[in-house]
């Protein structure tokens, strides 16, 4: 069975491929409904903006497809926040909705730069299947300037001044904040655990 990463134009999604692929899926890149819909899992990249992404998801007619998705959903970096209800990026965006809150700007502080980019420690807070092997003390690579809130959903949190939440879990569907496909063992890990969830 397939593995589908979301295609809408632009984003991380041939290195996202090709750490799958490492890890022996079977990886389609695609925009069609149909393929989507019929695939086993399936990844939500990050791709530019919210409202960006959440426009193109609808121009192609995505938006109901992922939201009717009920095997599991991995949502990458933006893909992330496209989880929650809204965004306040450019102006305000309307998400997906499966996670209720609003990504905000990540508070600049004049010892920190935003965008948050580079390695940060992972604090697993959950012992869900896809933290299965994942140590408190891994590091991710983070490349983000808006933030999730804090929520239940929260699996997985790391530290940027404030606590950031780096994976969340809402049902069939997670989230990561970082780039798993960037951050060596640990993002490796979590992407096979990914493949292992039960479809």
């Amino acid at each position: 069975m397939t593995t589908a990463i979301v295609h809408l134009g632009a984003g991380n999604t041939a290195s996202v491929q090709f750490a799958l692929e490492r890890l022996g899926a079977d990886v389609v890149v695609t925009s069609d409904p149909v393929e989507i819909a019929e695939a086993e899992r399936l990844v939500l990249p990050g791709v530019g903006a919210a409202g960006y992404a959440m426009a193109r998801m609808a121009e192609l007619g995505l938006t109901d497809i992922i939201k009717a998705f009920s095997r599991p959903l991995l949502g990458l970096c933006l893909g992330q926040q496209l989880l929650f209800a809204e965004s306040e990026e450019n102006g305000g965006a309307t998400m997906l909705g499966f996670i209720p809150g609003r990504v905000t700007r990540m508070p600049v502080r004049d010892d920190l730069p935003v965008p948050h980019m580079g390695w940060s420690q992972l604090n697993t807070l959950s012992d869900d299947p896809i933290l299965e092997g994942v140590r408190d003390g891994d590091y991710a690579y983070f490349v983000h300037s808006y933030v999730c809130p804090d929520t239940p959903a929260t699996i997985a949190c790391a530290d940027y001044g404030a606590s950031v939440p780096a994976m969340v879990r809402s049902g069939n569907r997670w989230g990561c904040q970082f780039h798993p496909e960037r951050s060596a063992a640990a993002g490796a890990r979590i992407l096979k655990n990914f493949l292992e969830l039960p479809a």
